[in-house]
């Protein structure tokens, strides 16, 4: 028997589909240009544009520039591009099929159009159980409702059509809508249909019974009573089937059986519709399959790029589905789903159902995974089968805390917990970027950290060694929530125990907290006396983050209301908080005296010269009048000064900076023959003792930078110079008038005059 012959595939169709793959991989790769290209690209390509050429370019130059702009900055910023399989590149070459066919005769245009949008929506309405369905696509995941929504508008008044909205004046129409749905969602709709904001219900969610996030059917059902007695129309009603913010589901059987009681349309949107497709889903989720319509975002659920989103509906009027929009009499219109209809054959059923089912098992493990965690508090609808798993840091009171006490501090301080939970989000995100955990904001709960690899895993190629490394990685920064939540309430006493710093209260700051050094009052104006504050915390924050410390210090959040401030980050179970405060201020006043140095030098050097300079005339006077005009000739003072030598006394002074005044030398070379003496005794400094490997601000003994026995020597030097300047003691500030000190000796013997052996003279210095 003769096999049927086999068609040979379009060679233009081919040699198109191999250029566009072959294109999408080196656009992704990176690696099209040379060396010499890639020298003139850093020159030119971020330069403003020219002129469209005349002579046109070719396909390689063209892919050049789509190529840096696409990489431009990728060494830079460390950009990655999302993850795109080769379904991702079916999808990708729907797109161009789409042109390639729009140019084909109207009436095989026609017949193709057709054929894959009924394929198309034959599938997906078996794949999620949608009987006797109709499909819609669109690019905007928020135009199928409008669309749905005219569709009702166009159900209840019949003339609507020829009338108008003039009937709506009539019989005002009413949407609803859950509390917990997308932000903007139904602004979005009166909007588009030209509706008043009246027009839109706000229904909340469960405050007793039930969960948070689901809208209150009983409410609901008295207010579709109240609109109806003042003469308006429930006109559609708008439920979710996983919210946008912790996934859960409403009570769709219930209210689907409210929207049959008034005559209302139901939609449903949410991520738990992707669960349809498998095997065994919950019956909260499968009772959606029942509502008059659902729209679909089949793109991240199967990790497919540009391809549109689904609103599957049923009704059996085709003429007011074309008065909606719905469909279209357009072929060109129906290639929309050309890219679904290749990716969908190219997975087939047992893909989509693997990828759906692949998701659901990492939200599972992840569950079971925080369950074993303290601290950690989930909001899951459904343990045994949920999608989306929300999660927060929650330090429970009856925890074992060392160092201090949580209880008291937490009462009422839910925005430092939020603080604290944003960060928990922002760092996983940035740690363990395969999760594709986000930071959410629920009304009830607060920060929360949320996993929905439904939205995430297709795109990202999430595994179960990365839901395995994000557990490791929260079991890690836990002790840090801890400590830094514990320690927020020492490091405000010690801030508030110091006279020249202010605590910052800011609980939206993710730390231990915030300070600012206040210099001592003076006699300056308000701006001179801002602009000292600036100064001096500005200087001291960068001295800070000099340090060799694990800790973090920042200027504070961007939007901080408190300037000139420092903000200190996370903190560690072996933080010393008391030596981490006394730094502070250690260097915040040495900094403050360096200013006032500085200040006030131009104006202190002035009049200190001016001082010295009428003193050492003095001192000339009295010399003149003590040796007499003799001893002045040169020659003959030379002669009387060797017979009779004069037993003149050398007044030493010292210029003092700080205070522009000249003092006697007499207490700077008692100081420093103490110094000698104490040196001679090997008298060490009073230091703070640190030991081998013991970084800044970390108590000896906590932590894991314990001493070991085998620490060298050079470990001890080395640890002690990076803890030097902490370790400033009174002795240092005893010494800092010596430091701002200028020598001036009054000059009260001629230059040649001989001095006896064995008698102490001192250097003349003279400012002039």
């Amino acid at each position: 028997m003769d096999k049927p012959p086999v068609k040979m595939m379009d060679p233009t169709l081919a040699e198109m589909g191999n250029h566009l793959s072959d294109a999408m991989k080196i656009l992704e790769s990176g690696k099209l240009e040379s060396e010499q290209g890639e020298e003139r690209r850093k020159l030119s390509w971020k330069d403003i544009p020219g002129p469209l050429q005349g002579d046109g370019q070719d396909v390689v130059s063209i892919l050049q520039l789509v190529q840096n702009l696409m990489h431009g900055d990728d060494d830079k910023q460390g950009h990655r591009m999302q993850y795109v399989g080769e379904q991702g590149h079916m999808a990708l070459l729907g797109h161009s099929l789409a042109a390639y066919i729009s140019v084909l005769e109207r009436e095989r245009l026609r017949k193709l159009t057709t054929r894959i949008l009924s394929d198309t929506t034959l599938w997906l309405c078996r794949l999620f159980r949608y009987e006797n369905g109709s499909a819609y696509y669109h690019e905007d995941d928020r135009e199928g409702l409008v669309k749905v929504c005219r569709l009702a508008i166009n159900t209840h008044y019949e003339d609507f059509t020829t009338e108008g909205f003039t009937l709506l004046s009539s019989k005002h129409p009413v949407i609803y809508q859950s509390a917990a749905c997308r932000t903007g969602l139904g602004q979005h709709l009166c909007s588009q249909l030209a509706l008043p904001l009246s027009s839109l219900c706000i229904v909340p969610c469960n405050t007793m019974f039930g969960s948070l996030h689901q809208m209150d059917v009983a409410l609901l059902d008295k207010l579709i009573k109240d609109d109806r007695e003042s003469g308006k129309l429930p006109l559609l009603l708008i439920a979710n089937a996983g919210t946008p913010g912790a996934g859960h589901t409403d009570k769709l059987s219930r209210l689907k059986e409210l929207c049959v009681q008034y005559n209302m349309w139901l939609h449903v949107e949410g991520v738990n519709l992707a669960t349809l497709v498998l095997g065994q889903v919950s019956s909260t989720v499968t009772a959606a399959t029942k509502c008059d319509s659902m729209t679909l975002t089949p793109g991240p659920w199967l990790g497919l790029p540009a391809v549109p989103a689904v609103t599957l509906y049923r009704h059996e009027d085709p003429a007011l589905s074309l008065a909606a929009g719905l469909t279209s009499s357009q072929p060109v219109e129906k290639l929309r789903a050309l890219p679904l209809w290749l990716s969908l054959q190219y997975l087939g059923h047992d893909g989509i159902v693997q990828r759906i089912k692949h998701a659901s098992q990492l939200s599972q493990q992840l569950l079971e995974h925080l369950k074993t965690l303290a601290s950690i508090k989930t909001s899951v609808e459904d343990e045994l089968n949920s999608p989306v798993v929300v999660f927060r840091f929650s330090q429970d009171n009856s925890a074992p805390s060392s160092g201090g006490s949580v209880e008291g501090y937490l009462a009422g301080e839910r925005d430092i917990l939020d603080a604290l939970n944003r960060w928990l989000g922002e760092q996983l995100a940035q740690q363990v970027p395969l999760s594709g955990v986000d930071v959410v904001e629920l009304e009830d709960e607060g920060t929360c950290v949320r996993f929905s690899p439904l939205m995430t895993a297709a795109a990202l190629g999430t595994q179960e060694n990365d839901v395995a490394a994000l557990v490791e990685k929260l079991g890690e920064m836990i002790p840090v929530l801890s400590c830094t939540l514990r320690f927020r309430q020492d490091f405000k006493d010690e801030v508030l125990q110091q006279a020249s710093l202010s605590y910052i209260e800011d609980q939206s700051w993710s730390g231990l907290g915030g300070v600012r050094y206040e210099p001592r009052t003076t006699d300056l104006d308000e701006d001179k006396s801002q602009h000292r504050v600036e100064k001096i915390n500005s200087d001291l924050l960068k001295k800070l983050m000099e340090l060799d410390t694990e800790l973090y210090f920042s200027d504070g959040p961007e939007f901080c209301e408190e300037k000139n401030c420092i903000f200190i980050g996370m903190a560690t179970e072996d933080l010393d908080v008391a030596e981490l405060v006394e730094t502070i201020v250690s260097f915040g006043r040495d900094i403050e005296e360096s200013g006032k140095l500085f200040e006030n030098m131009t104006e202190v050097v002035r009049r200190g010269i001016h001082e010295a300079e009428q003193q050492l005339q003095k001192a000339n006077e009295e010399k003149l009048m003590e040796e007499g005009v003799l001893r002045q000739i040169p020659l003959v003072g030379s002669v009387l000064n060797w017979f009779s030598p004069v037993q003149a006394s050398v007044k030493g002074r010292t210029f003092n900076l700080a205070e522009g005044c000249l003092d006697s030398t007499e207490p700077v070379y008692s100081v420093k023959a103490q110094m000698n003496k104490e040196a001679s005794l090997d008298s060490p400094k009073s230091v703070t003792k640190r030991f081998p490997g013991q970084k800044l601000f970390r108590r000896h003994g906590a932590g894991s930078d314990s001493v070991s026995d085998t620490s060298s020597v050079s470990q001890l030097e080395e640890s002690f110079r990076e803890t030097a300047p902490v370790q400033a003691s009174d002795a240092e500030e005893a010494e800092v008038p010596q430091e701002h000190h200028v020598h001036i000796v009054e000059e009260t013997a001629s230059s040649d005059q001989r001095v006896p052996e064995g008698q102490e003279t001192e250097s003349v210095d003279t400012l002039r």
